[in-house]
């Protein structure tokens, strides 16, 4: 695992998938299909994976949190920078931080929430914590009520924050003031499009933004990797071709629900066995079954021209 932190640097030079965890029927860690999932992801170019949302890091116990960790450190590449996601309770994240604080990630993910909080309250409990771990933190940002940008700017400024995770869904991603605000306060560089490839030319050619967040990457990772270099060389039109190329399955997600249609998609497309979704969450329903293996396979058939070894489901 990559343990070296260099900046910007690090998280622009790759797209960051963000995968599903996979489970055994009874709900333990699955370590040789998670495997599997690293490895075609890695095979794919990506060097960095998140554990959020997708990998219901929500539901993961107490009691299972170190032993997640220890297994994401030592089954990725050298080369490869893992993020682990903490809360969203204060409680929780200070015993996750704990355990966090014993390990080499060089920084972890809030996971939002906006049930039983405040701005005020956010902002002390993310100060709080990591003045425990002794690292900046990756901000999830999904609504605009969540802190307002004058926060986020106070807690960039104090050495809070590593980047923000910036996954506002609008209409048109290229009309979005709060996002404008944050670029101003903050920067490009300390903002990554956290809402798959869908926004990411209007996020980059608009707002000058160079990372960003992938779940359907998972399925397509040199796919997703192209369409990142396409958008550093500003070649819009190649851009917008790869990303049409996503767009059967992301909208499936969009309609569905983003963790549920990915977790299939993954087993589905013979990636490895995502097996059942912990709870709170449960694998999509069986008529859904159909429309997502034909979206995957139709990635996963673009993805086999690239030259990379995908396997077809």
């Amino acid at each position: 695992m990559k343990e070296a932190l260099e900046g910007p640097s690090d998280w622009q030079a790759s797209v960051i998938a963000v995968p599903p965890l996979a489970r055994t029927d009874d709900l333990v860690l699955a370590p040789a299909a998670n495997r599997a999932l690293i490895r075609y992801l890695e095979a794919g170019g990506i060097s960095i994976i998140m554990c959020g949302g997708n990998a219901n890091f929500y539901n993961v116990a107490m009691s299972e949190y170190e032993g997640i960790l220890d297994f994401l450190a030592e089954t990725v590449a050298a080369g490869t920078w893992v993020i682990p996601s903490i809360g969203p309770a204060f409680g929780t994240m200070l015993d996750q931080a704990a355990i966090l604080s014993r390990k080499r990630f060089p920084t972890a993910m809030v996971l939002p929430t906006m049930a039983n909080m405040t701005q005020e309250g956010l902002d002390r409990a993310i100060r709080l914590t990591v003045a425990r771990l002794g690292f900046p933190l990756v901000l999830y940002v999904k609504d605009e009520n969540y802190l307002s940008v004058d926060r986020i700017a106070r807690l960039d400024r104090d050495g809070c924050l590593l980047f923000v995770k910036y996954a506002i869904v609008r209409t048109d991603p290229a009309v979005d003031a709060y996002l404008g605000r944050l670029v101003a306060a903050i920067g490009t560089a300390k903002i990554v499009s956290g809402i798959g490839e869908r926004p990411t030319i209007a996020h980059f050619r608009t707002f000058g933004l160079g990372a960003f967040t992938t779940g359907s990457g998972c399925v397509a990772p040199a796919n997703s990797m192209r369409l990142l270099r396409a958008l550093k060389a500003a070649d819009y039109a190649e851009a917008e071709r790869i990303r049409q190329t996503f767009l059967g399955l992301e909208t499936l997600r969009d309609r569905h629900g983003p963790a549920f249609v990915l977790h299939e998609a993954v087993s589905l497309g013979g990636i490895g066995d995502m097996g059942p979704m912990m709870p709170l969450m449960a694998n999509i329903a069986p008529e859904l079954r159909d429309p997502v293996r034909n979206a995957t396979r139709e990635l996963m058939a673009v993805e086999a021209g690239l030259g990379h070894e995908a396997m077809a489901g």
